[in-house]
C-alpha cells in the first residue's frame, strides 16, 4: 500500500464509528418515566385493592359476622303501559335453599314464566313455561246518553 490513493481507499473502506451515538436521548428518559409510573400505580392499586398482606387500614373494623341461616324475601312487579315493559319476579331464601319465579314479555309477545330453585343437594333447576299474555277483562261501561245540544 505504498500508493497514497490505494491507502485512502483501504481506509474508508475498513473505517467504522469509534464512538456509538444516541439518537434519542430524552425519548429513552421518557420510557424509563414511563415505566416508574406504571409500576408505581400498579402498587398502589394492589395496596388499595388489599392485594398485599398487611393493606388493611389500621382501626377499620372487619365484619367477620356470617349468618348461618340466611332468609329473605323479596317481590316486585312492573307493569308499565307507556314502554310495554311488562315483568315480575319473586324470591324466597330460607338457609341454602331458594325458590322463586320470574316472568317477562318477550318480543314474540309470548309470557315466558320461570320457576326455579336451588339447594346443595340438586343445584339450580329452572322449568320455562310459555304462554300467551293474559289479558285483563276490561270492564263493561254502560254508554251514557248526554243531553241533546240543539
Amino acid at each position: 500500500m505504498g500508493n497514497p490513493r490505494q491507502f485512502r481507499q483501504h481506509c474508508q473502506a475498513t473505517s467504522t464509528p469509534t464512538t456509538k451515538t444516541n439518537s434519542y436521548p430524552a425519548a429513552n428518559l421518557v420510557m424509563a418515566l414511563i415505566k416508574i409510573t406504571l409500576i408505581c400505580c400498579a402498587l398502589i392499586a394492589a395496596i388499595e385493592c388489599a392485594l398485599l398482606p398487611g393493606a388493611v387500614p389500621l382501626g377499620v373494623p372487619l365484619n367477620t359476622e356470617v349468618d348461618p341461616h340466611p332468609q329473605y324475601a323479596f317481590a316486585y312487579n312492573v307493569q308499565d303501559a307507556i314502554t310495554g315493559d311488562s315483568k315480575s319476579q319473586q324470591e324466597v331464601r330460607d338457609g341454602d335453599v331458594v325458590k322463586g319465579s320470574y316472568s317477562v314479555v318477550d318480543a314474540d309477545g309470548s309470557l315466558r314464566t320461570v320457576f326455579y330453585t336451588a339447594d346443595p343437594i340438586n343445584g339450580f333447576n329452572a322449568v320455562v313455561q310459555r304462554g300467551p299474555v293474559p289479558v285483563a277483562p276490561r270492564p263493561l261501561v254502560a254508554p251514557v246518553a248526554g243531553p241533546l245540544l240543539g
